[in-house]
């Protein structure tokens, strides 16, 4: 078993995957202030609880982007595994061919996310990563990452919503029931559930105008399931897209 780590602004998705399958998945929250002992006891703590042994584990590797907190984690990683934790970053060999401006501006856990995506589905792709901020990165039908779209994520939209309005208050995200919201809380949930939906829509059909191509879009990140149901396009879901990515890549460096 492959353990990985995802290090997001927000959380630290922690898992466990084979060839077989994904032995499991948790969420820690990123706290740029914890010590490594305190990071390695919340690893031990999510292995305790998946009834996972240790000895189980064959390797270990970590994205981030946050870079702040990337050698504490690995040092509590290796702590618990006493196995040496690879880290991917610039130079890592992911047989991706990255077409941007500054390769290596591309965040870590979007290049996992191709990497797996170019693996198990048909190109010319998009993948569309609803975390802290949504992301959307385009892969022709040469394999090569041409570049993609950044955006507020969800919570991060509600949040600002909130704070900068006196007279709106956090909100939910229940299904509003209706696009024309009858009360400020509905006209709320309205506005980010559809109107995030219609931005993806909107966007994606904008991409593969410019393309000239059709756009096979794959959807991952905590916020994904929120709002998938609202968009008018079919999209497909892939809750372990990074998890798949991240293995490849260690599989490839090793």
């Amino acid at each position: 078993m492959i353990f990985v780590v995802d290090i997001g602004n927000s959380n630290i998705v922690l898992g466990g995957i084979d060839d077989e399958k994904i032995h499991f998945i948790g969420r820690i929250a990123t706290d740029r202030k914890k010590t490594g002992l305190a990071y390695a006891i919340d690893i031990k703590n999510v292995m305790d609880i998946f009834e996972i042994n240790r000895s189980d584990v064959d390797g270990c590797i970590i994205s981030s982007v946050v870079p702040q907190i990337t050698n504490t984690v690995k040092a509590a990683t290796e702590q618990i595994f006493r196995k040496e934790t690879m880290v991917l970053k610039a130079g890592s060999k992911t047989g991706l061919n990255i077409c941007i401006d500054d390769p290596a501006e591309m965040g870590a856990d979007r290049v996992a996310d191709a990497v797996a995506a170019t693996n198990e589905y048909p190109l010319p792709l998009a993948i569309v990563d609803m975390g802290t901020a949504t992301t959307i990165s385009v892969v022709d039908a040469d394999r090569r990452v041409i570049g993609g779209a950044i955006f507020p994520g969800v919570q991060v939209s509600i949040d600002a919503l909130t704070e900068r309005a006196s007279k709106l208050n956090g909100i939910s995200l229940e299904p509003p029931g209706n696009v024309i919201g009858r009360n400020t809380v509905d006209c709320m949930r309205s506005g980010i559930l559809y109107g995030t939906a219609a931005m993806l829509d909107g966007i994606l059909d904008r991409m593969e105008e410019e393309l000239g191509e059709k756009l096979t879009v794959i959807a991952t990140g905590g916020m994904s399931s929120y709002i998938l149901s609202y968009c008018r396009r079919k999209i497909i879901s892939d809750e372990y897209l990074l998890l798949k990515g991240l293995k490849l890549i260690y599989e490839k460096n090793v």
